[in-house]
């Protein structure tokens, strides 16, 4: 794992970018870090799960993405597997 000091300025910019780039409400924005052990295939796992809106066009998720593999890149100095999810809100149903 990457240092505490990393990964509070990896979170820093997260927030940056779901904020500013997909333009998410600063409270619906979750970032968790897992250890995990890995087998193959890239150190870092990113996994976005982001509510469907007509402004998160596939331009805009391209850009987010880019940005934050660049954040991995420059605060850990490893490549991330990015993957995002996006859902419709009649398909969320969320607590908290």
């Amino acid at each position: 794992m990457p240092s505490e000091a990393d990964l509070a300025r990896l979170s820093d910019d997260c927030m940056q970018l779901c904020t500013m780039v997909l333009a998410a409400q600063k409270q619906n924005v979750h970032v968790i870090y897992v250890e995990a052990c890995p087998g193959h295939g890239l150190p870092i796992f990113v996994e976005v799960r982001y509510r469907l809106e007509p402004f998160r066009t596939p331009e805009v998720m391209e850009r987010f993405m880019q940005n934050l593999q660049q954040s991995i890149l420059q605060h850990t100095a490893l490549r991330a597997r990015i993957r995002c999810f996006g859902y419709d809100a009649a398909q969320i149903h969320a607590l908290h």
